[in-house]
């Protein structure tokens, strides 16, 4: 009797691994992707892209005003240990670049821009004539400065010393950047085409002109592993990993490369954003007609974007109400924001923190939504940040888990601890969980302001003697 076959034995499916916990700080600004690539195709470039005949116009003068901000001095406070930032254990000396409990004026040039991210160790700064320049981490490039080498005191970033470069953009660990023609250039990590150069290359170590033919750019943006830009007729496009419907392209990309292994089809040029969506509470969806949109801002793995009606949309993680809906659900395409769809609360300013959204609406009142502690209640719809009543809020800059915002000549900054002096309160008060005046800065006219993980940027007006002599007597830092 023959021998029957033996059926052949079923491997049991692979354990779904728990779903990344989003505020796990070691994750936060990991060297390693979740999903390492293997080669892909390039896209096919679009035609005439890159082309020496293609040519680079200036942006029209009126436009490059509303863009260009007035140079002055920068100031710096906060964690300046760039290969500690967001990790739990490094071998690096901690007593190397302890942190800045206070503002420190850093470098003589005098800045008109500065750029960090909610999840960046690194950060970019823009001089009076336009020169781009680059300092912090740089494991994977991002500083544009052709090597890999952590840069402390910020250093010119190559191939962009002839253009005027209007303003810059931090992810974790990638680097966007603006110039005075519209044109967008990337560098840095790539693995998840976040550099939108139309392939994955891993490593861009300068800057390339993203694969991009359209209207001119006008703003720039970028989260931890996505980039969202925008055109000068008011359209949003995206590029980078999908993995939370963070490009608004209406899917997560994601796909089984093998019967376990789950991967992302990553957006390696810039695509645009089409639709834009009303949720009932019974989940009825009505496209809604958005003929521009004036702003947005990248949190982690979020969007939120103000159209021309300055009603807000926001889409990606919907961990912990950070979308403002007041579920937790992800969201694949761009929702509005029912709370600020009325007459009295229409948005004109918005910033995304790691886990969190603060908004600012017509008549400076200050909103919140997320979760802006590493653990804690989070506020699943915009609440006023009562504290902030009564200011007039005209910047604001949100980090990892700390806020800071310029309020009619007054800087105030709020964080739960840890905080590592980003909120420039001193040594006694480094944390805390309401909104404080940043005593040191009392009386500043501030021109912009930026957050890292945990350091600030901020560029103050010195034009009059007083301003000069209040900015001198703050310490030098020297790295």
């Amino acid at each position: 009797m023959s021998k029957r076959k033996q059926a052949p034995t079923r491997r049991p499916a692979a354990k779904r691994g728990k779903k990344k916990e989003e505020s796990d700080i070691d994750s936060d600004l990991s060297d390693q992707s979740e999903n390492e690539n293997g080669p892909q195709p390039d896209e096919v470039l679009i035609s005439g892209h890159g082309d020496a005949l293609d040519e680079l116009t200036k942006l029209p003068d009126e436009l490059l005003k509303t863009l260009i901000k007035p140079a002055g001095q920068l100031l710096i406070f906060g964690q300046v240990n760039w290969d500690l930032t967001g990790r739990k254990d490094s071998k690096t000396s901690k007593l190397a670049f302890p942190n800045l409990y206070t503002p420190h004026r850093f470098t003589n040039l005098r800045v008109r821009f500065a750029a960090s991210g909610c999840v960046s160790a690194h950060s970019v700064i823009i001089t009076e004539e336009g020169k781009a320049l680059s300092f912090g981490r740089n494991q994977f490039g991002q500083l544009g400065t052709n090597n890999t080498t952590t840069v402390h005191i910020p250093a010119e970033i190559q191939g962009m010393q002839e253009m005027n470069v209007i303003s810059a953009a931090c992810g974790r660990n990638h680097t966007l950047l603006l110039t005075d023609t519209g044109t967008v250039y990337a560098c840095g990590d790539n693995r998840s085409g976040q550099c939108g150069i139309g392939n994955l290359q891993p490593q861009v170590l300068t800057p390339k002109r993203i694969n991009y033919r359209g209207p001119p750019i006008i703003k720039i943006g970028c989260g931890a592993d996505f980039s969202v830009i925008l055109d000068a007729k008011g359209g949003l496009h995206s590029f980078g990993l999908p993995e939370y419907g963070q490009l608004g392209h209406n899917t997560d990309g994601k796909y089984f490369k093998t019967s376990t292994k789950l991967d992302y089809n990553h957006q390696t040029s810039p695509k645009r954003i089409v639709i834009y969506i009303e949720k009932s509470k019974d989940g009825h969806l009505t496209p809604v007609d958005v003929t521009e949109i004036v702003d947005f801002s990248c949190g982690q793995n979020h969007t939120v974007a103000i159209d021309g009606k300055k009603r807000a949309f926001s889409w990606g993680f919907g961990g912990f109400g950070r979308l403002g809906h007041a579920e937790p659900k992800d969201e694949m395409v761009p929702r509005l924001i029912k709370f600020f769809d009325t007459q009295a609360r229409g948005l004109n300013q918005i910033k995304c923190g790691s886990t969190y959204s603060l908004a600012v609406n017509d008549i400076g009142a200050m909103y919140m939504f997320g979760r802006s502690k590493r653990n804690g209640e989070a506020n699943m719809y915009p609440k006023p940040v009562q504290d902030l009543a009564g200011w007039d809020v005209h910047q604001i800059a949100a980090g990892f888990t700390s806020s800071i915002v310029a309020a009619d000549e007054s800087v105030i900054s709020w964080g739960c601890s840890p905080c590592f002096g980003e909120l420039g309160l001193g040594d006694i008060y480094k944390s805390s969980h309401i909104p404080k005046e940043v005593n040191k800065l009392a009386g500043t006219k501030v021109i912009c302001l930026a957050m890292g993980y945990s350091h600030t940027l901020l560029v103050a007006h010195d034009d009059t003697p007083e301003q000069k002599a209040k900015l001198e007597a703050l310490e030098m830092y020297e790295p």
